[in-house]
C-alpha cells in the first residue's frame, strides 16, 4: 500500500493474505483434482469444436493472469502452471476418444486456438502459458496440413518423398525416375488439382468454425502443396525424354492465384 501512501495497512493486508492463501490453495487444488479425475467418457461429445470445459478453464486461467500482471506473485504462477498441466492432460484424454486421428487433431487445434484467443485478452504480450499452447497449436497444425494433403494428393506426396529424403523433402538425396512413373501422376494432378483444393477448403470450413483459424491452416496447406509440386517439376526437368510432360505441369503461379481466391473467402 506504500504506492497509495497508506503504508499503515501493509501489516494488516499481509495478515489477510496469510489467512486467505491456505483457503485459496485448498479450493484451487480441489479444482485441479476435478480436472485430473474427470470422467472423460461423460464429458466427451462427438463434436470437434471447442469443448465447454476447456473454455471455462481458459477463462479461469485468464482471470488469474490478468490479476497477476502487476502483482507478479510467484506462488500463483506455480499454481497456474499446475493448472496448465491438468488442462493438457484432460484435453488429450478427450481427444483420444475420437475414433479417427484426423478428428483428434482437429479437436486439439480448435481447443488450442480458443484457449490462446482467451489468454490473449488477459495478456497481449503472450506469457509462458500462452506460448506453450501456441507451440502445441503449431505442431498440430503441421500434422493436420500433412494429413489433409495426403488425403487429396497421396500419390504426389509419396513420389516426392521417395525422390528425396523420407524425412526431409528439401534434401538433395534423389533417386532416378522414369517418364512412365511420373506421366500418370502429372496428368492426374493437372486434371483435378483445382477440384481437390476446393474439397480441402470445404473440409477446413467444416472442421474449423473460426474463420481466422481456418485461414491459418489453409495457407500453409496450399503453400506446402506448391512446394511438393515444385519439387516434382524440378525432378521432371532432369528426366531424359520428359519434355512432353511440361505442358501438363501446373505452374506455381497458377496455384498461387487459386490460393488468393480462397484467402478472400475468410
Amino acid at each position: 500500500m506504500s504506492s497509495w501512501k497508506i503504508p499503515c495497512l501493509d501489516s494488516y493486508l499481509d495478515k489477510v493474505n496469510l489467512s486467505l492463501w491456505p483457503r485459496f490453495k485448498m479450493v484451487f487444488d480441489s479444482h485441479l483434482s476435478s480436472l485430473r479425475d474427470a470422467n472423460v467418457n461423460s464429458l466427451w461429445e462427438d463434436d470437434v469444436h471447442p469443448h465447454y470445459v476447456m473454455r471455462r478453464c481458459a477463462e479461469f486461467t485468464a482471470s488469474f493472469i490478468h490479476l497477476n500482471v502487476e502483482y507478479g506473485d510467484g506462488q500463483l504462477d506455480i499454481n497456474l502452471e499446475r493448472l496448465r498441466m491438468a488442462v493438457d492432460g484432460l484435453i488429450l484424454k478427450l481427444a483420444s476418444l475420437f475414433p479417427k486421428p484426423k478428428q483428434q487433431i482437429v479437436f486439439l487445434i480448435n481447443n488450442y486456438y480458443m484457449i490462446i484467443s482467451v489468454l490473449k485478452e488477459a495478456e497481449q504480450e503472450g506469457g509462458k502459458i500462452q506460448m506453450h499452447f501456441e507451440e502445441l497449436l503449431k505442431s498440430n497444425t503441421s500434422l493436420f496440413v500433412e494429413e489433409l494433403l495426403v488425403e487429396h494428393f497421396s500419390d504426389l506426396i509419396k513420389i516426392v518423398k521417395s525422390l528425396t529424403s523420407a524425412e526431409d523433402p528439401n534434401s538433395n538425396q534423389e533417386r532416378s525416375i522414369t517418364v512412365a512413373e511420373v506421366e500418370p501422376l502429372v496428368k492426374d494432378f493437372g486434371s483435378r488439382w483445382k477440384t481437390a483444393i476446393e474439397l480441402m477448403h470445404k473440409d477446413i470450413m467444416t472442421c474449423f468454425s473460426n474463420f481466422l483459424c481456418g485461414m491459418e491452416i489453409l495457407r500453409p496447406a496450399l503453400t506446402q502443396l506448391v512446394l511438393y509440386n515444385k519439387i516434382l517439376a524440378d525432378c521432371i526437368k532432369k528426366i531424359d525424354g520428359a519434355a512432353a510432360l511440361n505442358r501438363h505441369i501446373v505452374s506455381d503461379g497458377s496455384i498461387q492465384i487459386e490460393m488468393k481466391k480462397y484467402h478472400q473467402t475468410f
